[in-house]
């Protein structure tokens, strides 16, 4: 008996199991049922076989217009040469032994050949491709009828099991399965006009010419959607069932005095997300919502004065950043926000509170005494980087955690933070890298979204240009850019995708923060910045992850030195190799203009600010994101000069100079984002890998717009069903599947948020 739960084994055999579950994860019936084809043919034409490409992993329709079987000259046997033609190209097919093949392979023979496509003697070819005949005797005109009238499913190829042998095994499955789980209850599939499973599968693997699979693979992502949603239902009515601590503002307190001090006007925005976050923490359930908006939007501005709100409230604030230099561009940001108010202690009465930053490569002495001013509440916001999880760092009244960058901690980092209290915090998330709706409905579908959209007014946007590096004098026109800005007195960044290697001490010139970073200290702990030799980021899809080696921080700086045009710049150097205090003193000194040019990895991409920067070029540019060269640019144009991005690159075109060119063409951050949704896939939006590798959807495309409302019509659904049966007693199916999606980590991370 066959079912959805059997080993993949009992249809693809001993061999072809294990390459399958390795190279597509697929274990079970069900698994195979749900990999579906890239794309389907017409069953009564040939392949075009002009549109070949050399090393292309292929599968043809094809007729064979000659062949011709010749003894070998060095070895005993015969070899088969095959040409097959689609009426009008040819393609010539090898077979080293012509057992088994000659009496098929005959001139008028038409079938399936699936290999790797090559060149030999300026003509295509395939060697031992794998192959399947369509019969021709008439004791089998039914099922040549049959399958002529079917389009042809063609399935991702894995090692040699290709797209027909796929296409056998699902027909199998097909044929003898004896029954289907029906996850969506059938009085949603009549309110959605869904067809039911079997009838759905039917559509995908064996279409017929005049049926669309699309219908079919609809059902499969609302099947897909519904389950996520669920998850999240019971995610979200979980998370209302806690009880915390009401933080209710005084009106005269800490938040009224900051506002009052305010150098510059709220926009609305900002206003209306901050009474939205006030009544939140008034209530006696723990928020939990993601911020998120444009860049330079003003989201610290209202996570500051949400941790006002509490500190008001007796409480106490924790600000999680992912880097050292993002952790202490905060400390410094809420310090200089705050002014004399960051002075004072609350708990001794006056109006005030103190700010202390915990890192993981700060000194002894500051280490301990920001570590007492947390743990006895003297400090009212505590600032600081994966250091601030650890066991002996205590809170006396830990009220709202502000995690920035979610998706760069791990899930036991946030719930180590959120259980520092008896009574479970609030919780605020920001990202500055814009969501489209259906990520926010689906990653971050047990949060409450708030979107800051309008940008403070007298903000110039910024300018941004593709320089291409094989062309010298746009090359030169760049770096003459970054000294026309200096020489006016502003400053500029130049982003490089690793550090390289330093130069010899006796090569350095000049100390301090404006050299080239002096010598390079051993790190300072372990939870500096991500960004290392490597990026922090995946490679999006359709990059090529080969060609020239990546351009180093320290290579860079050296090319600047040696270039007359910024003869007299003062050059600094940030990365995360450098120990914290170096760090420290090279943003005070970039801050203070005492550096003209700050030569960087990605530690600067978020939350610095300097208004007076208002270049960047961003070396070897096609190797970055999308989303994060839109957040790198974002640190320029921030006061009232104009901001001008240089994206330099040797890419030339292709899908990296398309990125590029999405990139220069809008300032958009929304819209980037959903490009680069289409570039790299979603990631485990269910557990914490965030980088596409294994991604817990299989058939929804986060960012196609179709998908979008497929996700909000299952969002809805899936409340409605959780509202009336939370523990999915009624839906045994639906409750099935949810188990089988969720794996043991994921299923902690649920449980644990």
């Amino acid at each position: 008996m066959l079912t959805e739960d059997s080993p993949l084994v009992k249809v693809a055999g001993k061999t072809a199991a294990p390459v399958l579950e390795k190279n597509k994860g697929l274990r079970t019936v069900g698994d195979l049922l749900d990999f579906v084809p890239r794309r389907y043919l017409p069953p009564a034409e040939l392949t075009d076989l002009s549109q070949l490409r050399d090393g292309e992993e292929v599968m043809v329709i094809a007729r064979v217009a000659r062949a011709r079987s010749r003894p070998m000259q060095r070895r005993k046997g015969h070899m088969l040469n095959v040409v097959l033609t689609d009426g009008r190209n040819e393609l010539d097919v090898t077979f080293f032994s012509a057992f088994g093949h000659a009496a098929k392979l005959v001139p008028g023979a038409t079938g399936f050949f699936a290999g790797t496509v090559g060149r030999y003697q300026q003509r295509w070819q395939l060697t031992h491709p794998d192959y399947e005949l369509f019969a021709a005797d008439e004791d089998d005109l039914q099922r040549i009828e049959d399958f002529r009238s079917r389009r042809i499913p063609v399935y991702s190829a894995t090692g040699k099991i290709y797209s027909f042998k796929i296409r056998r095994m699902v027909d199998h499955v097909l044929d003898s399965v004896t029954s289907l789980r029906e996850p969506v209850p059938e009085e949603v599939r009549r309110r959605r006009g869904l067809p039911d499973r079997a009838r759905a599968l039917e559509l995908v693997h064996r279409p017929r010419v005049d049926e669309d699979p699309e219908v079919g693979l609809d059902r499969l992502r609302y099947d897909e959607a519904l389950v996520l949603q669920t998850i999240l239902a019971q995610r979200r009515r979980a998370a209302e069932a806690l009880v915390t601590t009401p933080r209710l503002p005084r009106a005269d307190g800490l938040l009224a005095a900051f506002d009052a001090r305010l150098p510059f006007e709220l926009t609305a925005g900002q206003r209306a997300v901050g009474d939205e976050l006030a009544r939140e923490l008034a209530l006696p359930r723990p928020m939990h919502r993601l911020l998120q908006g444009e860049v330079g939007s003003g989201k610290t501005v209202v996570a500051l004065r949400a941790m006002l709100a509490v500190v008001d409230a007796g409480g106490q604030a924790a600000l999680l950043a992912p880097t050292e230099v993002l952790a202490a561009q905060h400390h410094r940001s809420v310090t200089a926000f705050l002014g004399e108010l960051a002075l004072g202690d609350l708990l001794g009465g006056h109006l005030g509170t103190r700010v202390a930053l915990v890192t993981g490569s700060q000194g002894a002495a500051s280490r301990r005494r920001s570590l007492l001013e947390a743990a006895s509440g003297a400090a009212g916001i505590v600032v600081g980087t994966h250091a601030l999880i650890q066991r002996h760092v205590q809170f006396a009244d830990l009220a709202l955690v502000v995690v920035d960058e979610q998706h760069r901690f791990g899930v036991e980092q946030r719930v180590a933070l959120r259980e520092k209290n008896t009574r479970p915090p609030h919780l605020l998330v920001m990202t500055a890298t814009p969501i489209p709706r259906t990520v926010a409905m689906t990653v971050f579908g047990d949060m409450e979204t708030s979107t800051l959209s309008e940008l403070p007014g007298g903000r110039p946007p910024v300018t941004t240009h593709v320089v291409e590096a094989d062309k010298a004098s746009w090359v030169a026109r760049t770096w003459q850019r970054v000294a026309e800005e200096v020489r006016a007195g502003r400053q500029a960044y130049v982003v490089c995708p690793r550090i390289g290697e330093p130069p010899a001490p006796s090569d350095q010139a000049g100390v301090g923060a404006a050299s080239a970073g002096g010598s390079v200290p051993a790190r300072g702990g372990p939870d500096d910045d991500i960004d290392e030799e490597a990026p922090d980021w995946p490679v999006p899809e359709g990059t090529d992850a080969g060609g020239p080696e990546l351009t180093g921080v320290h290579e860079m700086l050296a090319e600047l030195r040696a270039n007359p045009v910024l003869e007299g710049a003062r050059l600094g150097v940030l990365h995360g190799r450098l120990d914290a205090d170096t760090r420290e003193e090279t943003m005070r000194a970039f801050h203070a203009g005492q550096v003209d040019v700050l030569v960087a990895t990605t530690v600067i991409e978020v939350g610095v600010d300097v208004p007076n920067a208002t270049v960047m070029v961003v070396v070897d540019a096609d190797r970055f994101g999308v989303s994060q060269l839109h957040q790198l640019r974002g640190r320029v144009g921030r006061g009232s000069a104009a901001g001008l991005c240089l994206l330099l690159t040797r890419a030339g075109g292709g899908p990296s100079g398309e990125r590029l060119a999405q990139v220069a063409a809008t300032t958009d951050g929304f819209e980037l984002a959903r490009v680069d949704l289409l570039f790299r896939k979603e990631g485990d939006i269910l557990g914490a890998r965030q980088s596409g590798r294994a991604s817990s959807v299989r058939h929804l495309r986060l960012g196609r717009p179709r998908d979008e409302q497929i996700i909000a019509e299952a969002r809805e659904d899936a409340s409605r069903i959780i509202d009336e049966d939370p523990d999915l007693r009624g839906h045994p199916a639906l409750a099935a599947a949810v188990a089988m999606r969720l794996d043991e980590d994921q299923a902690a991370y649920l449980e644990k948020g």
